[in-house]
């Protein structure tokens, strides 16, 4: 909003693409050098000029109403009139298109997210993914994208092996019965402790294996069972995340296409034999080679893998796929993509890798294998008790403080997550990620809840009424109106939303959002606490009250993309 109208300027007196202009405006790091910033240097060599000399020249010619330009040294600073733009600025604001982008308009976006294994807990391990990739779903959804989010289980592989063989050894059907997930982990842990001391237990779980994908009728239908108790769990989690799908396809769905691709990479002269496997070689990308089919027989992901990004290209006709899964992946992810590659398919370069960081749990790492695992259910349930604790000291009379404590609970977890750099290793803190302080999740659902407060108390809580005395304002009472330093910082921040969403569906990382959420409620608690709003003249009220209004719907919003609810009380 801001930034079009110093390119506005600009453009008609620089030899420069509109975007490249956009592109280079800036923020000054404090609000006494400008609004904005545009430096010179990249013109100095083409205008053959001192970039000093350049922005002197160019600030004595740029003439508005709306604002003005003054050189400071390589610089030029904006300031704009703040009376004359702040009510165009609120009505634009408050806009709820404003925002919305098209940079994908046209194009389906699928993201491969969440992914979890069968007949293994849903640890805070999985969480990353899974709130990542919701996120970054929503958020491709508001650029313009059409976004279809897939949860590619991993119901397939030796693992199921190992599984079969273990409960044939060790399984109790009572036990399995009471407690499915929690007894399907004991038996996979089991097999490994006892495989240290007898290898034959591996020969076993790859028997069992084969057996599977010949279709063995026992292996088949043990291999049913815990896929069904899994999926009751993991939509147990998912429900309560409001997370959704717009395709469950496990690994197994792509079973009978894997010949497919196999046949394609004979036909491309790309199988070559090692050590009784066949394997892709990629000496010259400096990979190790990929393993298409084992010694025995048997798939392994990188077929499976290979076979699925066909699936997604021809059948669910992508444009672009992500695939949200942690960094440990990437190599894998290099030998899948480069395979595609070596086979002349040139939409693999739109198939990205989107890795983030391990996440332990207040200095635990996981391990399946080794059964260190920390449930998800168990943390979710911690957080919404603590949060009620909190709540019940601070507003015990609170209604429905049930319900709020199951929205701050969960969105401390989520937003807890999602603030950090996804590439950042996060060791995740429940006393950290619950304070009402700082940069949190509750933190910015109390701002909401403030703002709700406010507009419940001034009686302008409907859109009508607000909307009809802010034209009251701004039409016949602007030049009296005084924008305050800290109000005119909220309407900045503000008005930078739309570039913020763009950087973060562009960078593919929702921490830019809950960022950018944070430094609003920042900004709008400065506000709330320096400016007299109920109380004051009417034409000042009717500004402060619909700024608030917008903030919260702001907030609302972008907590919304992230996947955090924003209660009206707390």
């Amino acid at each position: 909003m801001l930034i079009n109208k110093v390119v506005d300027l600009l453009e008609p007196m620089l030899d420069l693409p509109r975007v490249e202009i956009e592109a280079m405006v800036e923020v000054p790091p404090r609000p006494e050098m400008g609004d904005l910033a545009f430096p010179c240097f990249t013109l100095a060599k083409t205008m053959r000029k001192a970039p000093a000399v350049i922005s002197a020249e160019l600030a004595a010619s740029l003439t508005s109403p709306e604002l003005r330009a003054e050189a400071a040294g390589p610089y030029i600073n904006f300031y704009f009139e703040r009376t004359n733009m702040a009510s165009a600025m609120l009505t634009r604001l408050a806009d709820p298109q404003f925002g919305k982008l098209q940079v994908g308009a046209g194009k389906k976006m699928v993201i491969d997210m969440s992914s979890p294994n069968i007949a293994k807990p849903f640890g805070i391990g999985h969480l990353r993914s899974t709130v990542i990739g919701a996120a970054l779903y929503r958020m491709y959804e508001e650029a313009g994208y059409t976004a279809e989010s897939v949860n590619h289980l991993g119901d397939w592989g030796t693992q199921f092996g190992k599984q079969i063989a273990a409960y044939k050894r060790w399984g109790e059907d009572a036990r399995l019965a009471k407690e499915p997930i929690k007894e399907s982990l004991r038996l996979y842990v089991k097999f490994h402790d006892e495989e240290e001391n007898d290898p034959s237990l591996g020969t076993e779980a790859r028997a069992w294996f084969k057996k599977l994908e010949q279709g063995d009728e026992e292996a088949v239908s043990l291999w049913k069972y815990f896929v069904d108790i899994s999926m009751q769990e993991f939509n147990r989690m998912y429900d309560r995340l409001g997370v959704k799908f717009d395709h469950v396809l496990g690994e197994s769905y792509y079973i009978d296409q894997t010949d497919n691709t196999v046949t394609k990479l004979k036909q491309s002269g790309l199988l070559t034999e090692s050590d009784e496997a066949m394997v892709v070689r990629l000496d010259e990308e400096g990979m190790p080679p990929c393993l298409i089919i084992k010694k025995d027989g048997t798939t392994i992901y990188p077929t499976r893998d290979l076979t699925t990004a066909y699936y997604r290209h021809e059948v669910m006709k992508a444009d672009e796929v992500l695939y949200v899964v942690g960094a440990e992946q990437k190599l894998h992810f290099q030998q899948v993509f480069a395979v595609l590659a070596k086979m002349g398919e040139k939409w693999s370069e739109h198939f990205i890798h989107v890795p983030f960081g391990l996440m332990k749990f207040e200095g635990r790492k996981m391990s399946t294998r080794r059964g260190k695992v920390v449930f998800l259910e168990e943390v979710l349930d911690e957080a919404v008790e603590r949060a009620a604790q909190i709540i019940n000291e601070k507003n015990p009379n609170l209604q429905n403080a049930a319900e709020v404590a199951e929205q701050v609970g969960l969105g401390a977890i989520v937003f807890g997550d999602l603030k950090n750099h996804r590439l950042n290793e996060v060791d995740f803190s429940l006393e950290e990620a619950l304070s009402f302080e700082g940069e949190t999740g509750p933190y910015v659902q109390y701002t909401h809840a403030r703002i709700q407060s406010l507009l419940s108390k001034a009686n302008t809580n409907t859109d009508e009424e607000i909307e009809e005395t802010s034209k009251s304002a701004a039409d016949e009472h602007s030049d009296q109106v005084q924008i305050s330093d800290a109000a005119w910082a909220v309407m900045k921040h503000l008005s930078r939303y739309p570039e913020q969403l763009e950087r973060g569906v562009r960078l593919k990382e929702p921490s830019v959002l809950a960022r950018y959420v944070i430094d609003l409620a920042q900004l709008y608690n400065r506000f709330y606490h320096q400016e007299k709003i109920l109380g004051s003249p009417k034409n000042e009220q009717t500004y402060k009250l619909k700024l608030s209004e917008i903030v919260g719907q702001r907030i609302k919003g972008i907590l919304g993309l992230l996947g955090v609810q924003t209660p009206e009380r707390m």
